[in-house]
C-alpha cells in the first residue's frame, strides 16, 4: 500500500449576477499529480440557479460547465488546452475570473485515493443536503 499523497481541489461556482456576488457551488476539480489524476465533477442544481437569477441561460451554462471535465481529460476534445500538462491544465482552470462561472481558491490535502476525495467533495461541497422531515 502506498502512503498518502498531496492533492489540490477547488470548487466550481455559478455566479449568475457577478455584481451581487451570490453563488452556488456546481462542481469540484481535484488534481493529484502523484497519481496522474485530474478530474472534475459537475452537478448543476438548476432550480437553485434559477432562484438566484430566473433569466439564466441554462443551456449556455451547461455548455460552459461541460468544458471543464474536457479540459481535465486533455487531448484533442479540449482544444489547444488539451496539449498542456495535467498540472498546467489545473492551474489554467483555477485561474481567477470575474465571469458567471468562477473557481474557488485551491485547497490542499493528503489522500490515498483522489477519486474518493472527488466523490466526497461533491457530496459535501456541492450537492444539497437532504431535507429533514419534521
Amino acid at each position: 500500500m502506498h502512503g498518502p499523497v498531496a492533492y489540490d481541489y477547488a470548487t466550481i461556482r455559478l455566479v449568475p449576477r457577478v455584481d451581487r456576488e451570490e453563488f452556488i457551488n456546481v462542481g469540484v476539480i481535484v488534481s493529484c499529480p502523484a497519481r496522474a489524476f485530474l478530474q472534475a465533477y459537475i452537478a448543476l442544481d438548476e432550480k437553485r440557479a434559477l432562484a438566484l437569477d430566473p433569466t439564466l441561460d441554462l443551456e449556455a451554462i451547461r455548455m460552459h460547465l461541460g468544458t471543464i471535465p474536457a479540459v481535465c481529460a486533455g487531448g484533442e476534445q479540449a482544444g489547444p488546452l488539451g496539449c498542456l500538462s495535467q498540472r498546467e491544465r489545473f492551474y489554467w482552470l483555477i485561474a481567477p475570473r470575474s465571469t458567471v462561472i468562477q473557481i474557488s481558491p485551491s485547497h490542499r490535502g493528503l489522500c490515498h485515493d483522489p477519486a474518493a476525495v472527488l466523490e466526497h467533495l461533491l457530496e459535501t461541497m456541492v450537492q444539497s443536503p437532504p431535507k429533514e422531515t419534521l
